[in-house]
């Protein structure tokens, strides 16, 4: 009998038994691909350095290496597994010609290298080693994405010619987070290359006990061995390959959150929405004897259905829309090898979802505690007090109208109803504008204040060079004459050691120059000043356990010395673990130089980067914006498909909760509204007076997402973005997209819900509705 009962009733409602059921859809179909995404990302990464067997640790290193003390090295530390030596030939992008492309204005460090003899090895897009025969080239895969290359095209790298014959994997380089990418060739080609480029090593090892990288790097430090370059450990690699699907995955887990929130919300609505329509029907059943669990039995299983159809509909579509949102990491990483444990977690997801939607949905029908039976049976509605009526009325009648004033007063009066739909619209808002802000943050020129790089228009670096200092001020000389550049900085970093937390040497890389000129991001105190002050990057001050106010003592070529940090600042770059100061020092060389230069905006950035180029061939001119873009493509690409993804359903939701709203507002209002009739107000007085309430709530639950996205919004995709190094994270907000464009659109949708649901006020009749 329950079930004929629950049968009639969806067939009955099909409007509300249809958009209850896609809003529960929707949220499991965001929270399960969440949890599948986030478990294949996370398998992909780890079976994708499994195979290649990425080192623990690894040193980049220019110069000459005394390959007898490695090898005693390697031979005398209990955790050392296996070590080698890889070369890594560091080649002008102007050099490098793939098919009818070349590389001048790639910010990437491109060099050529030998496949591992024991470990980090380059894969090809099936997960096998790559072996290239004489006179092939496998290009890395971020060229193929881009359509630089194509297989079967000829490559002309410095005049010698190859033919690439396939692309590769590269698991510590493959990310466009990492500065350097590697190209793959025979060892006799690598021999004809040798003179085209500049050769560094990596010095790697593979560990026995992984988890103590860091202990290794700080005996390798003490034995004072080659580290004319950046550090990095497993650890670093593997955050910094999931990061750029991370984000993407991290904004659809928020979304999901609060995607269930909002169907939570819309359940309560469809569900109040049917109370009032079996409002007469409940009292009778409360009259003649019925229980109120077995009242509540009934409800709930016809929610339990819903749900259940939902969440199952939600899971089956997460599984349609996987395959084509995992394409880009299966292209960079291969496939996961989780795939009962991927499908597990989603299923526990959607299960999640059901769950809450069956607790809440109790919850709600608790109301049938407070339905008085004679009532419902004489009235069919449940009573109301604090309508719109008081001594304001007058006032505000003369000020803004009648119908506004009654529509105003309504949502003062009955503040626990509009908090539900306010509540969602604030949701909403919050889904729109946060994804929205974070990519134009992105995106944004200024960003590259977060990465350790001074907000500038062009950044100029000198290294793998003679002399890198001299010929960074002939750089700062040619732009002091020049007239369209406003403002540049030379700066030089250069190695110390330094004693850690634990008493140990560290070798750290301090950057000397004028600090304030082009400065980044601090999150804590500021830039140097003195010669007795340093600032740290984010994660070496984690490492060293460094506060500003702390100290740390610096060995140099004339003795020792205590510095105070003075700074904490955000730095992705050199493995994220870098530093600041002021201090003269002439004993110590400069490993490179950089020159920062901000343009008057006579001369495109882009235009002048070329000029330079052709000035400067001894540098690396970036194009800061161009420097931004690529560093960050896969990542803004991931973001904006979230940003719109995210906006599409935050309006379709907007749109068919505020339809339920209003529809459950005059369900439960049709006596008012009956009455209303009788005297003399029209059904456009009434209607007017609807889309006023809905008016004053929807502005106020712009403001507040619209502020809210702006404060938490912040903070959540600040704590996203820190696991990179990145700190003191403010949004760069694009006005027209987040406060026009996007309100907009929930103006509309709310605007077209409002309209669609007033029209229920042309069906009230007035003679049935109005009882004695």
């Amino acid at each position: 009998m329950i079930g004929k009962m629950i049968h009639n009733d969806l067939a009955k409602n099909r409007a509300v038994t249809l958009a209850a059921t896609v809003f529960i859809a929707a949220a499991a179909l965001l929270v399960s691909l969440a949890a599948l995404l986030a478990i294949d990302l996370a398998g992909a990464v780890d079976a994708f350095m499994e195979r290649a067997e990425t080192p623990h640790f690894m040193q980049m290193h220019t110069g000459e290496i005394n390959r007898e003390a490695l090898e005693q090295f390697a031979a005398d530390n209990e955790n050392v597994k296996s070590f080698q030596i890889l070369p890594f030939l560091n080649v002008e992008g102007g050099k490098i010609r793939l098919g009818e492309n070349t590389l001048t204005g790639t910010t990437q460090d491109n060099g050529f290298t030998i496949q591992g003899l024991q470990f980090d090895y380059l894969m090809d897009l099936e997960g096998k080693r790559i072996q290239p025969q004489e006179g092939e080239l496998y290009v890395p895969v971020c060229y193929r994405q881009e359509n630089m290359a194509g297989i079967g095209d000829t490559a002309v790298i410095g005049g010698i010619p190859l033919r690439i014959a396939g692309f590769l994997r590269d698991s510590q380089m493959n990310s466009l987070l990492s500065s350097s990418k590697r190209f793959l060739v025979n060892p006799h080609d690598y021999e004809k290359m040798e003179g085209v480029g500049k050769e560094e090593y990596l010095i790697e090892f593979r560990l026995t006990d992984p988890s103590a990288a860091d202990a290794f790097s700080h005996a390798y430090t003490a034995a004072g061995l080659p580290a004319n370059g950046p550090a990095i450990t497993y650890s670093l690699i593997k955050m910094i390959n999931a990061m750029s699907d991370g984000i993407m995955i991290g904004l659809l887990l928020l979304v999901s959150i609060l995607a269930v929130l909002i169907a939570l919300l819309c359940v309560r609505f469809t569900l109040l929405s049917q109370i009032e329509e079996d409002y007469r029907d409940i009292g009778v059943m409360k009259a003649i004897g019925f229980r109120i669990s077995h009242m509540k039995r009934i409800y709930l299983m016809k929610y339990a259905v819903l749900g259940g159809i939902g969440c199952l509909a939600g899971f089956g579509l997460s599984l349609l829309l996987r395959e084509p949102m995992l394409v880009n990491i299966r292209q960079n990483m291969g496939e996961a090898g989780r795939e009962g444990f991927s499908l597990a977690a989603g299923f526990c997801g959607v299960a999640g979802v059901f769950a809450a939607i069956l607790i809440f949905t109790g919850r709600v029908l608790n109301r049938f505690r407070g339905i008085s039976a004679s009532r419902a049976i004489g009235f069919g509605f449940e009573e109301e007090t604090g309508r719109t009526a008081g001594r304001i009325f007058p006032g505000l009648s003369r000020l803004v109208g009648v119908n506004a004033a009654y529509g105003l007063l309504d949502v003062f009066s009955r503040k626990k109803i509009y908090a539900t739909i306010l509540a969602v619209l604030v949701f909403t808002v919050f889904i729109v504008i946060v994804p929205r802000n974070l990519y134009s943050t992105i995106a944004d020129k200024s960003f590259s204040s977060y990465m350790g790089i001074g907000d500038c228009d062009l950044r100029m670096d000198i290294q793998q060079t003679e002399d890198c200092a001299g010929k960074a001020q002939s750089i700062g000389e040619a732009l002091e004459k020049e007239n369209a550049v406003t403002d540049y900085t030379v700066l030089h970093t250069k190695k110390f050691t330094i004693l850690n937390a634990e008493g140990q040497e560290e070798n750290i890389k301090i950057e000397f120059g004028d600090h304030n000129a082009f400065p980044v991001s601090y999150a804590k105190g500021g830039a140097p000043l003195t010669q007795e002050q340093i600032a740290l990057s984010a994660l070496l001050a984690k490492e060293l356990g460094k506060e500003v106010g702390s100290t740390l003592t610096l060995f140099t070529g004339t003795g020792e010395m205590t510095l105070s940090v003075c700074g904490i600042y955000s730095d992705i770059t050199n493995g994220g673990k870098t530093a600041k100061a002021v201090f003269t020092d002439m004993d110590a060389e400069p490993m490179w130089s950089v020159v920062y230069a901000k343009l008057d905006g006579s001369v495109p950035a882009a235009k002048a980067s070329l000029y330079y180029r052709a000035l400067f061939p001894f540098a690396k001119v970036t194009d800061i914006r161009e420097y931004v873009a690529q560093t960050y493509g896969q990542t803004l690409q991931s973001v904006e498909r979230a940003a719109t993804a995210a906006a599409a359903a935050a309006i379709i939701i907007t749109t068919f909760i505020t339809l339920l709203f209003v529809r459950l507002l005059i369900a439960k209002d049709r006596y008012a509204i009956a009455v209303m009739k009788a005297g003399v107000f029209t059904n456009r007085d009434i209607k007017l007076q609807y889309i006023w309430r809905l008016a004053a709530v929807m502005l106020t639950g712009l403001l507040i997402g619209i502020f809210f996205a702006g404060t938490a919004g912040e903070k959540l995709a600040g704590a996203v973005l820190s696991a990179l190094g990145t700190v003191s994270f403010r949004f760069r907000v694009n006005p027209l997209a987040s406060y026009l464009a996007c309100p907009l659109w929930m103006v509309c949708s709310v605007a077209a819900g409002v309209l669609a649901g007033v029209q229920g006020v042309n069906k009230i009749d007035t003679g049935e509705n109005i009882k004695e």
